[in-house]
């Protein structure tokens, strides 16, 4: 009899689901039309049974369905390619009153809604970098929209990707590196601010818990962060190149190359052809260098006598910039030579005339390499190659029209990698900078884990750098 009374109550319970069941489908086809059910509200997990019991056609379903998941997808692609960057809030004379900004009471940053700082013209500008990034978190935290955006600003450290430190290292050279006659201290105001930088970011608990790793300091001009580059080597260093690095302290498994800001002006609406171009390779600039930079006299003597070939002294006082704006857009090639270090602003000068790199510099690296083939608008003459004689300027002329209008199509096409505004634009400079450090997050945090390893059996004084005390008198 129990066993007949438990049958039952199964039965009961199976039939009532079942009625349950079939009242819900008639309420769907009273109130929608036959077979228009929403798919998109339902699991993707529930379409192929409904399809069965509704005879619907299972194609469309399957449609449906991938539709789904590629939406999906591309939501959690868009919120993977996000960095999340931590910024510290430095005193003002790191970053923006070194450009002449005057804090009004006790604020950090000045409100870029209402006023944004120039930087410095002239060469200055060419490695304003630290400049643009800064301006990109300051202003992400007011802009809604993130599409095209590849950093934004997080207020918890513990959130972050990484770690943004907003030094201007560059102007800070450029401007504060020599000791003025009346000064009392011995030290320029760029040295002290170097070390003020070391012992507030060694002291500080994101530094201790990374070692520095995934701290970003940006020291574009080759001889910035001269003191501070020996302290905070674990950190991920935006640079122009290294040539007056260290391999321990930079290297391009860890650090970012960054491009310069290009100086002359961009060539828009470009309608040119390899006939209207009547030089055939140009340079303009200093040609007697210290050490790679040797190449350049070298070269000047071998070039300077043919007919089409503009090789000439030039800097950028008086009418340079314009004068180069032209030449460069007149001109087929244009010689990118290695100087005093590897890189130089001309390579990003001929980007923007469209005027196709000849670069002759062995060591250098060049930004976003990782996913730009410059092969296919630049040409690469090894240093040897170019001082044999007349093996420049006869693979040159051999460079037919066809082959050179393909690079100049190639080189409208990826000018704006280059380009740096504020706003920053969608796959500009300045997100394309970031990208690369998104790039790099993975390698930073295995080697973070791989260091906690053993970090019970270290004492704290012996992890990452030696702790110094900041001096009461740092802020």
């Amino acid at each position: 009899m129990g066993l007949l009374s438990r049958k039952s109550l199964f039965c009961l319970f199976l039939m009532t689901s079942i009625l349950l069941i079939l009242s819900w489908f008639l309420v769907l086809r009273s109130t929608a039309p036959s077979h228009s059910f929403d798919l998109s509200i339902l699991p993707n997990s529930n379409l192929l049974a409904m399809a069965e019991n509704e005879n619907l056609d299972m194609s469309s379903i399957k449609a449906a369905s991938l539709h789904e998941e590629h939406k999906n997808a591309r939501k959690c692609d868009t919120n993977k390619q996000i960095l999340k960057v931590f910024m510290y809030d430095l005193p003002p004379q790191f970053h923006f009153s070194l450009l002449g900004w005057k804090n009004k009471g006790r604020r950090i940053w000045p409100d870029i809604r209402a006023e944004v700082p120039e930087y410095p013209g002239g060469l200055n500008l060419q490695h304003s970098v630290e400049y643009w990034l800064t301006l990109d978190l300051l202003n992400s935290e007011f802009s809604k929209d993130l599409s095209g955006r590849s950093a934004i600003r997080v207020r918890n450290s513990s959130e972050a990707d990484v770690v943004f430190v907003p030094f201007f290292a560059s102007i800070s050279y450029n401007r504060y590196s020599k000791v003025k006659p009346n000064q009392k201290s011995k030290k320029s105001v760029d040295d002290l601010l170097q070390e003020k930088l070391v012992s507030f970011l060694i002291t500080r608990e994101e530094w201790k818990r990374s070692g520095g790793k995934d701290h970003i300091i940006v020291a574009h001009h080759p001889n910035s962060l001269l003191y501070a580059r020996m302290k905070l080597w674990p950190a991920m260093f935006i640079l122009a190149d290294f040539g007056r690095y260290p391999p321990t302290v930079a290297n391009v498994e860890k650090d970012v190359i960054a491009p310069y800001k290009h100086l002359i002006r961009s060539y828009v609406d470009d309608k040119s052809d390899f006939g209207s171009r009547p030089v055939l390779l140009y340079f303009q600039g200093a040609i007697y260098r210290k050490d790679g930079g040797i190449i350049r006299q070298e070269l000047y003597y071998m070039l300077k006598d043919e007919k089409d070939v503009h090789f000439s002294f030039g800097s950028i006082k008086g009418d340079g910039i314009n004068k180069a704006s032209e030449g460069m857009q007149m001109s087929k090639f244009c010689l990118n030579i290695a100087g005093d270090t590897p890189s130089s602003n001309r390579l990003f000068d001929a980007i923007a005339s469209h005027c196709v790199p000849v670069i002759i510099s062995d060591e250098i690296e060049l930004p976003f390499e990782d996913i730009l083939d410059y092969s296919e608008f630049c040409i690469f003459v090894r240093m040897s190659d170019a001082l044999k004689e007349n093996f420049l300027i006869n693979f040159i002329r051999n460079i037919g029209k066809e082959e050179w209008t393909k690079m100049w199509r190639r080189l409208k096409e990826v000018e704006h990698f280059f380009e740096f505004h504020h706003p920053s634009k969608e796959n500009d400079a300045v997100q394309m900078i970031w990208k690369t450090v998104h790039r790099k997050v993975p390698m930073v945090k295995r080697e973070i884990h791989k260091e906690k390893r053993l970090s019970r059996m270290i004492g704290r004084g012996e992890r990452g750098l030696n702790v110094a005390s900041v001096p009461r008198n740092f802020w």
